[in-house]
């Protein structure tokens, strides 16, 4: 079932700056999680699906709850099903350029699923790989064929809108590869959901007429809660600085002025704890009586990066072209963890892949990253993980995944959704038709890209 998680209303984004909603034309398409509040719909025109769903718009969560997951605005969208989202999206981004009026400036978010699991293209971006014989890169690559494809069909219409001349273009991931579902963050370390820097360092690009310096390598530091001044500041919409923490790059990346960041905390989980035993004196030591190293955390300052806790896995997984299968990939190199080590400290600009761990050789390093971690936890804000909801059930919501709270009149809880909420939870024959649907999602998602 779906969770009542969600980012606090009062944080700041983009679209919620007055100046810039009130200059800009705004425009989103992609995926999201809506979370569980109706208010947090986006309140411009806009097409959004769950986060992490099937390409075909059905959405299960396990056996028992399955929905049709893909929303315009406030409302499911029916009529869209069927279709790929990779295609559908640019087709949408393309419309409304054709109208959008070129005298009105224009802030378009575009977040495909491509390249996600399932790995699911239409037949004639894979035909470009058949010489492949990894059915994971295979899939992989013709995902992101095909998304490449779409986003020059966008740069054309800029072009043929007369909008490209003053457009910046932005284009970043979102995290590393997962290498067991074709991704491959080689030769960096570790994947999706680690510290490492396979998980974490994103690449991208910017493209523009309006840069100053074109066709080079930045390797500045820049972490993506820099895009929201980065942006403000791009539409003359930026007031202050004061309570961002996000720097203004754009000098950075267009004239390759010095970056105002010189540190990143990537996180702190305190939910993610090392196991206590029998590692507790090890991570007394580690943590210099600073910071309580079981805490999964990683910061980077200049050229110096700490990960602390259960970081995630740490191998290094070469490409999955060589032959063989995982086993012998994770044979080629694997990490050596010493019995209860919870610090790791990398210099990450002369050692990029993290081979050579210097917690032990440079400890004031350490002793001031543990001291970093300590005090930006001093201002953090309290882990939000609630249980799963019944409630979000989309039996109870005219089969459709959508928002469920909120919704009860003058504040009173609705009896009969509760009470009918309760049945089918406890229906056997209810759980045996989410199945059956289940599997019918599966069948037409199999039958949609042959």
């Amino acid at each position: 079932m779906a969770s009542r998680q969600v980012a606090p209303h009062n944080l700041l984004s983009a679209v919620t700056s007055t100046k810039f909603t009130q200059d800009f034309s705004i425009q989103s398409f992609g995926h999201v999680n809506p979370s569980a509040f109706p208010q947090t719909f986006p309140p411009y025109q806009s097409v959004w699906l769950r986060l992490d769903i099937p390409h075909t718009w059905w959405s299960c969560d396990g056996a028992e709850a399955c929905g049709f997951d893909l929303h315009e605005g406030d409302k499911p969208a029916w009529e869209m099903a069927g279709n790929y989202s990779t295609l559908l999206y640019i087709e949408r981004v393309k419309q409304i350029l054709r109208s959008h009026d070129p005298n009105k400036p224009l802030f378009l978010y575009l977040s495909l699923q491509a390249a996600h699991t399932p790995l699911q293209v239409p037949d004639h971006f894979l035909h470009h790989y058949d010489s492949h014989d990894n059915r994971l890169r295979r899939h992989y690559a013709a995902m992101l064929s095909c998304l490449d494809d779409g986003i020059g069909q966008v740069v054309q219409q800029l072009k043929t809108s007369e909008l490209f001349e003053n457009s910046v273009l932005i284009y970043s991931s979102d995290n590393g590869g997962q290498p067991l579902s074709g991704g491959s963050n080689w030769p960096l370390r570790g994947g999706k959901g680690t510290y490492w820097e396979g998980g974490i360092r994103g690449v991208g690009f910017v493209h523009s007429p309006l840069l100053k310096r074109k066709g080079v390598v930045s390797r500045a530091l820049i972490h993506v809660s820099d895009w929201y001044p980065t942006l403000l500041g791009l539409g003359r919409a930026l007031q202050s600085h004061q309570g961002l923490d996000g720097h203004d790059v754009w000098l950075t990346i267009s004239e390759g002025r010095p970056c105002p960041r010189t540190e990143i905390l990537f996180n702190i989980d305190p939910v993610s704890r090392k196991p206590g035993e029998p590692y507790d004196k090890a991570l007394i030591l580690n943590g210099f009586g600073i910071w309580d190293t079981a805490v999964r955390a990683a910061i980077r300052a200049g050229d110096w990066k700490l990960l602390t806790g259960n970081v995630g896995d740490g191998d290094w997984i070469p490409p999955q072209a060589l032959p063989g299968g995982r086993e012998q990939w994770q044979k080629l190199e694997k990490r050596q963890n010493k019995m209860g080590k919870s610090v790791w400290l990398f210099n990450v600009t002369a050692d990029p892949y993290e081979r050579s761990d210097l917690a032990e050789t440079r400890p004031e390093i350490v002793k001031h990253l543990l001291t970093r971690l300590a005090e930006y936890n001093q201002t953090a804000v309290m882990a939000r993980n609630p249980p799963d909801d019944p409630m979000a059930d989309p039996e109870l919501h005219g089969g459709v995944w959508s928002p469920w709270l909120g919704l009860e009149e003058d504040g009173v809880e609705n009896e009969g959704r509760k009470e009918r909420m309760t049945k089918i939870r406890d229906c056997k024959v209810c759980k045996l038709k989410a199945l059956f649907k289940k599997v019918g999602s599966r069948l037409q998602r199999n039958t949609l890209f042959t």
